[in-house]
C-alpha cells in the first residue's frame, strides 16, 4: 500500500513536471517601476506608456508602451510578462501594484519571461477607518 502511494505521488509530480507549468509569487508592476525601486507608490500612467510623467509626450494612437513585470523579492529579479491566457486589463485591476501575486503559465526559453495562463491575487485590503485626532 505504502509503495502504490508512493509510486502515485511520484507519477503525479512527474506529470506536474512534464507539463511545463510555472508558477512564480512576487510584486507586479511594470519595468520603469521595479527598476527604479517603486513599488506600492508606482505611477498607474506607467502601465499605460512605459513610466512616470510619459503621459505628456504621449498621443491619442500611440501604441502603448507598457512591460509588465513580476517582481521575486527572494530571488531579486524581474520576470516578463507574457498575458497570452489571461485579459491584460483584468491583470493589471486586480494585480496591479499588488504583492503576493502568484502568476501560472510556462517559463520561456529565455528563462526571464512566464507566459501567463492563469493568475491569482490576494483580495485587496479591508477598509480601515481611523478614529482619532491628527
Amino acid at each position: 500500500m505504502k509503495k502504490l502511494v508512493v509510486l502515485s505521488l511520484f507519477a503525479a509530480a512527474t506529470l506536474f513536471a512534464s507539463s511545463g507549468e510555472f508558477q512564480k509569487k512576487g510584486f507586479l508592476t511594470t519595468e520603469w517601476c521595479a527598476k527604479n525601486d517603486l513599488f506600492a507608490d508606482c505611477r498607474l500612467e506607467s502601465y499605460h506608456c512605459g513610466s512616470e510623467g510619459c503621459y505628456k509626450n504621449w498621443n491619442p494612437g500611440d501604441p502603448e508602451k507598457r512591460q509588465i513585470v513580476l517582481y521575486v523579492h527572494d530571488e531579486n529579479k524581474i520576470y516578463y510578462v507574457k498575458p497570452s491566457g489571461v485579459n491584460v486589463a483584468e491583470l493589471i485591476e486586480k494585480g496591479g501594484n499588488r504583492n503576493e501575486v502568484t502568476l501560472i503559465g510556462k517559463l520561456e526559453n529565455d528563462k526571464k519571461t512566464i507566459d501567463v495562463k492563469e493568475f491569482k491575487a490576494p483580495p485587496p485590503p479591508k477598509k480601515s477607518f481611523f478614529k482619532g485626532c491628527l
